[in-house]
């Protein structure tokens, strides 16, 4: 059992923030987006990565757009020094890209840093330091004022390699890290002082990021905090206000989303959430949350699947089948009412208005994937689902009686599946094959095999010559009416009339196949069922519709018409 939470946990601590104004703000437009994929999402890592797939990654975040990549931790360790090293002399940073690398503020460390950066043509040197009580009295032992001359003395010593190598564009970027666990007055102190220490300018701002290094607080108090700091920074002008939210509380996306509506100009983060512990926040989540809502993310994601392929064989960590816009599953609905929606939200969609599917919030398309997998039929699945795969994969367009009578067949043949320990999901080739079976294979008791349609001299009626197969038989009649399929019923010479009829081209061209649905009766009012022909002409597929109602009918009622179907024993014509 869980102990006391009010006895163990320190409650969060709320700046004090009047009139707050993030609740009533808009997101207007896409930050400054900053990936660190490469440093804080390599660091965390079981295998990290090596040069080869770190130039990878480098080269997609490139392609997607990312103009600020944070690249490695040049002092922590050789591999990450050589790779800023052979970013730079082999000139595989483009001109629009700036990199970032990090180090704590520590003189060493930072020297170190700095080495790695010589002859970039701009770089942003990002310096960090722990200020939350917990860290500077237990892991440093040091007061306030001491942190804050740290923090000094590594802009100092930043500002003067700066001043010696014009030849790079420097960038400051200074981070309070535990900002979130900080008194807001000393992190707006010491963010001060950094930037009046390095001269920072409208021009020439200074980046101050504030990370929930963990996140322990609801969404809404960051945001007060970002907008506290948004309020009273002394040089708001001379400062890019970053985050860099991490996700222990699961909640990074929408903490960050609350930052920036509360100041925040950029935001820090990996694709797929990665990075330590529970990750930072997820970056392709934000940015197509912003498209959306119709905000340009800045960012190409229009073709997931390949930025997924190389994260994953990068980093060696999968991707959640539901992780949103991007898992396998998340255009794909398994529930019956579920698919009943998104079915008829394609066929009412008009493809110049604007995106309005149900339970589909962004168009699968715009991502570069297909609508083959949006639906998918399994035992949770009905009729809206089966009918979506078949007509979208074979143009096979069912009626609701239909629809509805082969859900059940569907489902039967699931149950089945899953007492046989099987896959229990049906591809739209399963699905087609089974309605073959169900409405289009049946032979018996009457097989067609030639049909013939003319017009009778009159001009109006139809005339049809009819041959078929029957307990090894054949037998050839003539039967006429005032269309096709009461000029074959006619011939056919049974007590059954047809109840409703519908037929569609299973494509476009004069070439496609044809669909035709039949339901019939028996003349007696006590039997009935569906049929269903396909074939290259219509009125041959609504024959052969006839003919599958019938073999129906007898199967499922054997006693609804004569035994042995003995055609010549009924000599009343039936009508359609």
């Amino acid at each position: 059992m869980l102990s006391h939470p009010e006895q163990k946990y320190r409650p969060a601590t709320i700046p004090h923030l009047p009139n707050r104004q993030w609740p009533n703000r808009r997101i207007q437009q896409a930050p400054v987006w900053l990936s660190t994929d490469l440093r804080d999402g390599n660091q965390a890592l079981f295998e990290p990565m090596d040069a080869a797939r770190k130039h990878r990654m480098f080269r997609m975040l490139c392609d997607v757009g990312f103009k600020e990549i944070e690249v490695a931790f040049p002092s922590a360790s050789q591999t990450d020094f050589d790779f800023v090293r052979q970013l730079i002399e082999q000139r595989l940073i483009p001109d629009d890209v700036t990199i970032a690398v990090l180090t704590q503020a520590r003189p060493h460390l930072l020297a170190r840093t700095l080495e790695s950066l010589q002859g970039a043509r701009r770089a942003i040197v990002h310096i960090y330091i722990a200020t939350a009580p917990m860290f500077r009295e237990t892991v440093f032992g040091m007061n306030q004022d001491e942190v804050t001359q740290q923090v000094l003395q590594s802009v100092a010593q930043t500002r003067r390699h700066a001043d010696a190598h014009p030849e790079t564009e420097w960038v400051l970027e200074f981070s309070p890290e535990t900002f979130n666990a900080t008194e807001p007055e000393f992190a707006r102190d010491v963010c001060d002082a950094v930037v009046e220490r390095w001269g920072g300018t409208p021009e020439n701002p200074v980046i101050i990021n504030l990370p929930a290094t963990v996140e322990m607080n609801t969404p809404n108090v960051y945001a007060d905090q970002i907008e506290w700091m948004h309020r009273h920074l002394a040089h708001r002008d001379c400062i890019v206000l970053s985050v860099h939210p991490h996700n222990d509380r699961g909640t990074a996306v929408a903490a960050t989303e609350l930052a920036l509506m509360a100041g925040a100009d950029r935001v820090e983060g990996c694709l797929f959430g990665q990075g330590e512990r529970t990750g930072n926040v997820d970056l392709i989540t934000l940015a197509l949350n912003l498209y959306t809502q119709g905000i340009d993310p800045r960012l190409d994601f229009s073709d997931i699947d390949a930025v997924a392929r190389i994260c994953t064989e990068c980093s060696q960590l999968p991707i959640h089948p539901r992780h949103p816009y991007v898992g396998d599953l998340v255009h794909t609905a398994f529930s019956g009412s579920h698919q009943d929606a998104i079915k008829k939200g394609f066929a009412a969609r008009n493809p110049s208005a604007i995106w309005e599917i149900p339970y589909l919030p962004i168009d699968p398309a715009d991502l570069g994937r297909s609508y083959d997998a949006i639906i998918r039929v399994n035992s949770q699945s009905g009729k809206g689902g089966i009918a979506y795969l078949l007509e979208m994969t074979y143009g096979l367009r069912l009626p609701r009686r239909i629809q509805i009578e082969f859900a059940a067949e569907v489902q039967k043949y699931m149950d089945q599946l899953h007492l046989d320990h099987q896959n229990a999901e049906m591809s739209a080739e399963q699905l087609m094959t089974l309605f073959e079976h169900t409405y289009v294979a049946p032979h018996a008791p009457i097989t067609l095999i030639d049909s013939r349609l003319a017009t009778a001299p009159d001009g109006i009626a139809q005339t049809v010559a009819v041959v078929w197969e029957q307990a090894g038989e054949h037998i050839e009649r003539t039967g006429s009416g005032n269309g096709p399929i009461a000029a074959f019923l006619d011939a056919l010479n049974l007590p059954v009339r047809v109840q409703w009829y519908e037929e569609s081209a299973m494509a476009e061209g004069a070439t496609a196949a044809a669909s035709a649905f039949v339901g019939i009766t028996t003349d007696d009012g006590l039997y009935s069922t569906h049929g269903a022909g396909i074939d290259g002409n219509i009125v041959s597929a609504s024959f052969k519709a006839v003919v599958s109602a019938i073999n129906r009918l007898v199967a499922q009622h054997p006693g609804s018409l004569p035994q042995e179907l003995s055609i010549a024993a009924y000599t009343p014509a039936h009508g359609a």
